[in-house]
């Protein structure tokens, strides 16, 4: 049974910093893709960061380019989410997700097949 664990959300000012955790357990990261989603009442649900778990090879959002870093730990089966310079627009709940295969379409929360149950994360101006 796969599980995703979200942690690290908070309440912080505009400018402030916070780090997502996500912790995996009953999955192998050799060969698949991890992603951080987000999603704000009454809007879509859009993809942040993504993260190729074998070579590391990253991708953003341009929302989040240069404020944002993904970044893995195989050892503790751990990605995080590094979010600096942080907007009151970046206010959302954050959800990691797993895919078993490297998606076709990276930012499809479709082609994701494990969720966690999400971290709220709210910049206040």
């Amino acid at each position: 049974q796969v599980q995703l664990v979200e942690s690290g959300g908070g309440s912080v000012q505009a400018g402030g910093s916070l780090r997502l955790s996500c912790a995996a357990s009953g999955y192998t990261y050799s060969s698949a893709c991890i992603g951080w989603f987000r999603q704000a009442p009454g809007k879509e649900r859009e993809g942040v960061a993504f993260i190729y778990a074998a070579g590391g090879i990253t991708d953003y959002a341009a929302s989040v380019k240069g404020r944002f870093t993904i970044s893995q730990d195989n050892a503790k089966n751990t990605v995080y989410l590094q979010m600096n310079s942080l907007k009151p627009e970046d206010t959302a709940m954050y959800y990691c997700a797993a895919a078993r295969r490297i998606p076709i379409r990276l930012y499809d929360p479709h082609e994701y097949n494990y969720w966690g149950q999400g971290t709220q994360v709210t910049v206040s101006s």
